[in-house]
């Protein structure tokens, strides 16, 4: 079943570029990446900026409520003073107040030597740590603010707890923070809905382009482009146009070649039979015999070759389909017929109904009779060559043979390559069916030994695109 003994442990995959470390990253994904990092990145400067800025003005409006609390508690401080000295109390306690705001704004009234003269509920006897200078100090305890009468002999210091502005600034930043939190993913679904719209129409272009993989060059239809995009449509149309001219030009200078190459050798091969006929027993019979073998098997090489340029041609890669079944049936029967060993070849299938391909059938009919040729000349003489027509539309060829290495199964895809056998071939039956089927989106598998058996060859055609 191939040109040589074909004995495979497992299938072994066509050959394929081996993918890089690196992995391109779609246009798509790369865009909304880099928008939603930088939107991101833009809205946590905004509300840093908002943070610094609310705590600047969140310390201004402090410092003005300890500055106009402590001015209007200095006459408030000096009348209740008076008070007390006119009652002949000297009563240094907390009988003024002022609303301490739950403890968080504590003042006290002190006389230029430092003493604590009155002090609200929620502050400590000890004076502050402050000096008595009317103005701001920073404190240990938080921003503390002096103001004093006109003769600088009762002053009057006011604090707002540290920890009450912190919180403060903190909450507000939140406040800031937590939108957008919210606005963030809201921003990336945008992003993504609009970065997935514009590129619509690149990702069409690409999915059109991606599809000419060889087995369809038709000519891509003008959708609605931008107009960026539209000088690549031109050029890859171009592009498709002038490959199927250079295909249909090949095409007919093999088909021209193989009528030129066929009617000489065909008419040196008459000759040679007609001599036999008439030299008889004649001595240089025996010289004819040896032209004629060579003839006829110079004219299986220049088929064989033929075949391949065709093949190199891509005789495969046209936009019309074909049946399986029907494909199948020709060859199998033609080779029942005419073969020497047809009666080797047994033909089942599972297959109800037809299966259409992409392709052309006289390619697929060149991969099938080169495959069953392999394997009626390379298979066991005593053992059947079984075709089956599976359900799918796939068709498996089996034959029995001595189980073959992993390395011998790919090295006989190579041209020219031929392993452990005594047959005669070519070595080019392998070759033309893998590229042929490689126009036609179709694989060829590869399987020693056959599942389930001891030994035994099988190549398997899957179709990648049957309707």
């Amino acid at each position: 079943m191939t040109d040589q003994h074909l004995e495979t442990e497992k299938t072994v995959p066509r050959p394929s570029l081996r993918q890089g470390a690196f992995t391109p990253k779609s246009l798509a994904g790369q865009l909304m990446l880099w928008i939603t990092v930088i939107i991101t990145a833009l809205w946590l400067v905004a509300v840093g900026f908002g943070a610094l800025v609310m705590r600047d003005e969140f310390g201004e409006i402090f410092d003005g409520s300890l500055q106009e609390t402590a001015e209007r508690l200095v006459p408030l401080a000096v009348d209740d003073l008076r008070h007390q000295e006119d009652l002949g109390t000297r009563e240094r306690s907390d009988s003024f107040r002022a609303e301490p705001g739950e403890g968080n704004l504590t003042y006290q009234v002190r006389d230029k030597t430092g003493r604590v003269l009155l002090h609200s509920h929620a502050a400590a006897g000890e004076p502050f740590d402050a000096p008595l200078k009317v103005g701001f100090f920073e404190g240990e305890d938080g921003r503390v603010y002096t103001a004093s009468t006109g003769d600088g002999t009762i002053f009057v210091q006011v604090t707002y707890s540290a920890q009450e502005r912190h919180e403060a600034v903190v909450e507000g930043s939140l406040a800031l923070l937590l939108p957008v939190l919210l606005i963030v993913p809201v921003t990336v679904l945008a992003v993504w809905f609009v970065v997935h719209r514009v590129l619509r129409p690149v990702e069409t272009l690409r999915a059109a382009i991606g599809e000419k993989d060889g087995g369809n060059l038709a000519a891509i239809e003008e959708v609605s482009l931008p107009q960026e995009l539209r000088p690549i449509l031109r050029s890859v149309n171009l592009l498709l146009a002038r490959l199927r001219d250079v295909l249909a030009a090949e095409r007919e200078f093999t088909s021209n070649s193989a009528h030129e190459l066929r009617t000489p050798i065909a008419g040196a091969l008459a000759q040679t039979q007609l001599l036999l006929s008439e030299l008889k027993d004649s001595p240089t019979g025996a010289r004819a015999r040896q032209i004629e073998a060579s003839l006829q098997k110079l004219t299986k090489l220049t088929e064989k070759l033929l075949q391949l340029a065709r093949a190199e041609a891509g005789i495969g890669v046209t936009e019309t389909t074909f049946d399986v079944a029907d494909v199948v049936n020709v060859v199998v029967t033609d080779l029942q017929r005419a073969s020497e060993d047809g009666d080797r070849i047994r033909f089942t299938r599972d297959l109800a109904g037809s299966r259409t391909c992409e392709g052309a059938a006289d390619a697929f009919a060149i991969v099938l009779r080169n495959l069953i040729e392999n394997a009626l000349l390379h298979g066991r003489p005593d053992e059947p060559v079984d075709i089956h027509l599976t359900a799918a539309g796939n068709v498996r060829i089996r034959n029995g043979a001595p189980r073959m290495s992993d390395a011998e199964l790919v090295a006989v895809r190579k041209r020219f390559s031929r392993g452990r056998t005594l047959a005669s071939g070519s070595g080019l039956g392998l070759s033309i069916a893998d590229r042929l089927l490689a126009q036609m989106r179709a694989s060829l598998i590869l399987t020693s030994p056959i599942p389930g058996q001891a030994d035994g060859f099988q190549a398997e055609i899957v179709f990648s695109a049957l309707r």
